[in-house]
C-alpha cells in the first residue's frame, strides 16, 4: 500500500477486540500489508487452489468435502483434487498432493479419526487407507474385508459412536435409498450384522428433493452424500438433494436414537440451502466441530457452466438449538465473515463483519471485451456469468465506478479462467495483477500489487488493514497468459454513505394447490439492493433464508404437509432492515 493512499485511521483490531491481527496468507484471506500473525476473515467460496480436471472442457472442480480436526490441524478432503488440504485455522489452507492413496481420484471421500490414525475411503471402492501423519504422503493400504452389502455403493461416510463402534453409510441415486451398516475396524472393517435402509425418496412430500433448477422437473432428484453426527444422544443423519448441478442443492436431516435407525424426517429440512446470492448450492458436505467446539458444515457449491460438475466448496456456521434441531447461517456467507478463535453461540452470532456489497451493478469499463462477456457481468452477483477481455495479454483491465467515494474494507477477486486449456496433472494457475484506486478515474494510486504472485488463488479475499476511501477501482492483468483475462465477479465490500432501506411492505404470500410451492411478492423499494426471505416451521425459528434481488420469489422446495412462517428483510450498501411482521401459511 503506497503513502498516497487516503485512509481513515481506524484500527480493525481495536474495533474487533476478539479478532487477532490479520496476515497475508495463501488462501481465504490476504491483505496488502505484511506482518500479521493470524487470519480469520473469509468468504465463500473457500479460496483454494481448485484443480483443473483431466478432460474437456478445461475447468476447475472440487466437491463432496469432508473436514476433520486431527492432531491440532484441520484436514479438508474433496473429490477430484489429486490430494487434500491442511490448516491450523480454517482460513489458510496448504495443499498436500497425494499419490500413496490409489483411489484418490474417486469421488466423495470418507474420513475417519480412529486410534490416533486417519482413515480414507473413496466412493464405490472398498479399499481403505490410513496414516498417522497426513502432512506426509505416506498413506498405507489396510487389509480390508469391507464390502458394500447392498445397492448404491457410492458416496460413503464413516461414523464412530461414543462407545467406539464404527459405521459406514452410503447412497447416491434418484431411485436407491441411503443405507448404513456397522463395521469392525479391528477386523479389516468387516461388515457386522445386516445393512439397514435409512432414507427413501419422498419428493412428493418434500419439494426440495424434486429435480430441476427450481425443483421443477417433477421427478425424484438425487438423494446422496450422507453424513452423521451425534448430539445429546440423538443421531442426525444428513443427506443432500436434488442434484449437484442446481442452485437449489441443499442438505436435509433425519433423526434417530439409534445409529441404524429407524430415522424420522426433520421438518425444518433442508437445514442448509443457498439458492441466492453470488454463488449458490450447499449440498453433499460434512458437519464437524472445530477445536473450540463450534459446529460447521462444509458443502458443495456450484458453477456448472462449462460442465455440470464445475463446483466449489463453501463453509457454513451450524448450531443445534434448544429445540434439538440443526440450523445454519448461509445467506451472507459469500460476504466476509470471521472464523472465531473461541466458543461462540452461533444461534445469536452469524459471524458477519457487517460489510456490505458496494459494487453491485455499478458502472463498469474495460480495456476490451469478448462478445457475450460484457463488462457488467463482472459485478452482477452471479458466479455463472463473467466479463472477459479479448486477450490474456498483460495490460488488459476492468474498472468499476462506485458512484461516489465510499469506505472500503475488503475485495473479493473471482477469476473466471475463460478460454483456458489447462488440464490435470499440470493444473494450477497463478494470476498476477495490480489493483488501483482513484477519486476521478484520472489519477490512480496502487492499492494491491500482486504482479509477482506465485500462488493459485481463484477466489481471493483481500481484507485491508484499514478502511480506504475510494470511488473508482481498477484491476489490471500483469502477465501474458494462454487464455483470456476474465472476472466473475470483482466484489467490493464496505459501508456506504446513506441510510438503510425502509421496512418491506405490501407482502403477499400465496401457497399453490401443490403445497410444495409458495410464491412471495412485495412492494418494490427504492434505496434497496435486495431482500432476504426468512422462513421456518416454527414462528420463533425463522432460521432458513434466501437472498434475492427482485421483489418476488418462487420457491418450490417446501414440505407438502408443513405449516410455514415468513418474514422479509431489505438490505443495501448501508445495512439490513429487519422485517417486523411474521406471516403464516398453512
Amino acid at each position: 500500500m503506497t503513502k498516497n493512499i487516503i485512509m481513515k485511521q481506524i484500527n480493525l483490531k481495536s474495533i474487533y477486540c476478539f479478532i487477532a491481527t490479520l496476515c497475508v496468507l495463501m488462501n481465504g484471506c490476504t491483505t496488502p500489508e505484511v506482518g500479521r500473525e493470524e487470519c480469520n476473515i473469509i468468504s465463500n467460496p473457500i479460496n483454494l487452489n481448485y484443480r483443473f480436471q483431466f478432460d474437456d472442457p478445461s475447468r476447475r472442480e472440487a466437491a463432496d468435502p469432508v473436514i476433520e480436526y486431527f492432531k491440532g490441524r484441520y484436514y479438508l478432503f474433496a473429490s477430484k483434487s489429486g490430494g487434500y488440504w491442511s490448516s491450523e485455522n480454517m482460513c489458510e489452507w496448504t495443499y498436500i498432493p497425494c499419490q500413496s492413496i490409489a483411489t484418490i481420484e474417486e469421488y466423495a471421500p470418507a474420513i475417519l479419526v480412529l486410534d490416533n490414525e486417519l482413515y480414507y475411503l473413496g466412493s464405490g471402492n472398498p479399499k481403505i487407507y490410513k496414516t498417522s501423519n497426513p502432512d506426509m504422503d505416506d498413506w498405507e493400504a489396510v487389509e480390508t474385508k469391507f464390502r458394500y452389502p447392498l445397492v448404491g455403493s457410492v458416496d460413503p461416510a464413516f461414523f464412530r459412536d461414543d462407545d467406539g463402534r464404527v459405521y459406514i453409510y452410503w447412497g447416491c441415486s434418484d431411485k436407491d435409498p441411503i443405507i448404513g451398516v456397522e463395521v469392525d475396524p479391528k477386523d479389516g472393517f468387516k461388515v457386522v450384522g445386516e445393512a439397514s435402509v435409512l432414507i427413501e425418496h419422498h419428493s412428493g412430500k418434500y419439494g426440495w428433493e424434486v429435480s430441476g433448477e427450481n425443483n421443477d422437473n417433477e421427478r425424484d432428484g438425487w438423494n446422496e452424500g450422507p453424513c452423521i453426527i451425534k448430539y445429546n444422544g440423538r443421531y442426525y443423519l444428513h443427506y443432500a438433494a436434488p442434484g449437484t448441478q442446481y442452485r437449489v442443492y441443499g442438505s436435509g436431516i433425519y433423526v434417530s436414537d439409534k445409529p441404524l435407525g429407524p430415522y424420522t424426517y426433520e421438518e425444518n429440512s433442508p437445514f442448509l440451502l443457498k439458492p441466492g446470492g453470488f454463488i449458490g448450492g450447499a449440498g453433499h458436505g460434512h458437519t464437524f466441530q472445530d477445536k473450540y467446539g463450534n459446529y460447521w458444515h462444509v458443502a458443495t457449491m456450484r458453477i456448472s457452466v462449462r460442465h455440470p460438475f464445475e463446483r466449489r466448496l463453501g463453509l457454513f456456521p451450524v448450531y443445534i438449538s434448544d429445540d434439538s434441531c440443526i440450523y445454519s447461517h448461509s445467506v451472507f456467507t459469500d460476504y466476509p465473515f470471521r472464523i472465531p478463535q473461541e466458543k461462540i453461540n452461533f444461534e445469536y452470532d452469524d459471524l458477519s463483519m457487517n460489510w456490505y456489497l458496494l459494487s453491485y451493478r455499478k458502472k463498469t469499463l474495460a480495456s476490451s471485451l469478448l462478445p457475450g462477456y460484457d463488462t457488467e457481468k463482472g459485478n452482477d452477483e452471479q458466479v455463472e456469468t463473467w466479463w472477459s477481455a479479448q486477450t490474456g495479454e498483460k495490460g488488459e483491465w476492468w474498472q468499476v465506478d462506485l458512484g461516489e467515494t465510499m469506505n472500503i474494507n475488503a475485495l473479493q477477486i473471482n477469476f473466471a479462467d475463460e478460454a483456458f486449456n489447462i488440464k490435470a496433472p499440470d493444473s494450477y494457475f497463478n494470476y498476477q495483477y495490480l489493483i488501483e484506486y482513484s477519486d476521478d478515474a484520472n489519477k490512480w494510486h496502487i492499492l494491491i500489487d500482486k504482479s509477482k504472485n506465485e500462488k493459485d488463488m481463484p477466489h481471493e479475499l483481500i481484507v485491508l488493514d484499514d478502511e480506504v476511501e475510494a470511488r473508482f477501482l481498477r484491476i489490471t492483468n500483469s502477465r501474458n497468459m494462454n487464455g483470456k483475462f476474465s472476472l466473475s465477479d470483482f466484489r467490493v465490500f464496505g459501508n456506504g454513505n446513506g441510510t438503510s432501506p425502509e421496512i418491506v411492505s405490501d407482502i403477499d404470500i400465496m401457497r399453490s394447490d401443490d403445497r410444495r410451492k409458495i410464491f412471495l411478492q412485495w412492494k418494490e423499494q427504492a434505496n434497496t439492493t435486495g431482500y432476504i426471505i426468512r422462513w421456518g416451521v416454527k414462528r420463533n425459528r425463522l432460521n432458513n433464508a434466501v437472498m434475492v434481488f427482485e421483489n418476488q420469489f418462487d420457491g418450490r422446495f417446501f414440505n407438502r404437509d408443513s405449516r410455514y412462517y415468513f418474514s422479509i428483510d431489505a438490505f443495501n450498501e448501508n445495512g439490513v432492515t429487519k422485517g417486523t411482521e411474521i406471516f403464516e401459511r398453512l
